[in-house]
């Protein structure tokens, strides 16, 4: 018999989506952890998780480049950051159920994905689409009618609305969870900043 989860409390994705005026890459995740792991009110706040570390390894050459003196991070900084290389952010649970009490993909049921279209909307100039994991590529994979990607494997799509060319792109997961050196992480993330034109080919 199939479990049934209803009884579970219902959470709605607790941040805006980010998005810059120059936005040129969307970079989704699945959803924030538990506000309890939040070392700031943006995306990626659990400081174990290896995404600001990896953008400080492509960027500035700095793991810690995006960190304050006491591990937690700099969301001034960040956001700046963000916004002068036009990098948007978002998630693609818009409202989930957790299974179990903690931020594991494995155990999130996504009751309503993400409104692409609205987002896609707000961003003209964007052509690339990231997943931060094989849950949230699998959301994607199935609002753009589109095979699921492999881990650095890119897919490309007609959005239907517009007409635009989207590249789209499975990444490492940057959970500490995920079993790989954050400098691996960062090696392939940086593959994706080339491919979007925010960085050179060196």
């Amino acid at each position: 018999m199939t479990p049934d989860f209803s009884n579970l409390p219902l959470e709605r994705h607790p941040f805006p989506p980010f998005i810059p005026s120059n936005a040129k890459v969307l970079i989704m995740g699945t959803f924030p952890p538990k506000p309890i792991r939040w070392s700031m009110e943006f995306y990626y706040p659990n400081k174990t998780n290896d995404f600001w570390k990896v953008m400080g390894i492509i960027f500035y050459n700095d793991v810690d480049h995006f960190r304050l003196p006491d591990g937690t991070f700099d969301e001034a900084l960040i956001r700046n950051f963000l916004e002068e290389k036009g990098i948007a952010l978002h998630d693609t649970g818009a409202a989930i159920r957790r299974l179990k009490d903690n931020a594991s993909d494995k155990f999130l049921e996504i009751v309503e994905p993400v409104n692409l279209g609205a987002l896609l909307e707000k961003m003209p100039d964007c052509h690339v689409i990231a997943t931060t994991g094989e849950k949230a590529a699998s959301v994607i994979a199935e609002i753009t009618a589109s095979p699921l990607p492999k881990i650095g494997e890119w897919v490309e799509v007609v959005w239907p609305a517009d007409g635009r060319l989207l590249d789209m792109t499975r990444m490492p997961s940057t959970s500490r969870a995920y079993p790989l050196a954050v400098e691996k992480k960062a090696e392939a993330y940086r593959q994706l900043f080339i491919k979007a034109g925010l960085i050179a080919n060196p």
